[in-house]
């Protein structure tokens, strides 16, 4: 593991991420960021934009789509095949 490059803390409690992370992780001025404590370390992450959840979402409802449409062609040649299933 690296051990990162050292910086200071400012009065306000501010720290400059380093630029090379910052291009990295695609961090830009004004970006919002999470910050929270892991397994006793401060662990500062990108937010996820809002555009990028709705993204996550219309391809999650795609692939929702695409299976739905998947098990209804099985569930048709399984009633091919097998015929009508007695009632229960």
């Amino acid at each position: 593991m690296s051990k990162g490059e050292r910086r200071k803390v400012g009065k306000r409690g501010q720290v400059t991420i380093p630029k090379e992370l910052r291009e990295r992780f695609g961090i830009e001025g004004g970006d919002d960021v999470l910050i929270h404590e892991e397994a006793g370390k401060i662990v500062i992450e990108r937010s996820i934009t809002r555009e990028e959840l709705a993204e996550g979402y219309r391809q999650r409802a795609q692939r929702t789509r695409e299976l739905t449409d998947e098990l209804a062609g099985v569930s048709t040649e399984a009633n091919a095949d097998l015929g009508d299933v007695p009632e229960w």
